[in-house]
């Protein structure tokens, strides 16, 4: 029986309308842990002028051993 191997890093997006907290329990529950976070501006333009819309959030996790998650 083959088993479905994890990849040893995995990004996940913070929703616009979730939170820091409803990733890093996601990321936990998936058995990883954050080691890097990015943000960067989203822009829109409105009226010919470009202004900043929200901000996106994105942890980048490591695969945690086994014993680690228990």
């Amino acid at each position: 029986m083959t088993q479905h191997k994890k990849p040893k890093k995995k990004k996940f997006k913070v929703e616009k309308d979730g939170s820091l907290t409803d990733v890093l329990a996601a990321m936990k529950a998936e058995g990883y842990q954050p080691v890097r976070r990015f943000e960067q501006p989203v822009f829109k333009e409105e009226n010919g002028e470009i202004t900043v819309s929200h901000q996106e959030i994105m942890f980048e996790g490591k695969l945690m051993n086994e014993d680690e998650t228990k």
